[in-house]
C-alpha cells in the first residue's frame, strides 16, 4: 500500500491520496456544487481515481492494479 501510494504522490489532477490506517484513501472537489449534478461528477471521479491507478500500477511493474482497493470520500 505505501509503494502505491509513493507512486500516486499525495495529490494527482486535484485527487488528493491519504493513508488511513491500512487504507489508502481518495478524496477530489467532486462533491462540492451543484447537488442535482453531484452523482454524475462522482462517477467520473471514481473513474478517473480507477483509471489513475491503472495507469500507475501498469507503469511499476511491481504493482498489480488489481490488488487494490481505494476508498473514495467524494
Amino acid at each position: 500500500m505505501e509503494l502505491l501510494l509513493r507512486r500516486l504522490g499525495a495529490q494527482a489532477d486535484e485527487i488528493s491520496f491519504a493513508m488511513v490506517g491500512t487504507e489508502i484513501t481518495a478524496t477530489s472537489p467532486a462533491s462540492h456544487g451543484d447537488s442535482t449534478t453531484r452523482e454524475i461528477r462522482v462517477g467520473v471521479e471514481r473513474q478517473a481515481i480507477v483509471d489513475l491507478i491503472r495507469d500507475v500500477c501498469e507503469r511499476a511493474p511491481e504493482l498489480e492494479s488489481d490488488w487494490f482497493a481505494v476508498r473514495y470520500l467524494g
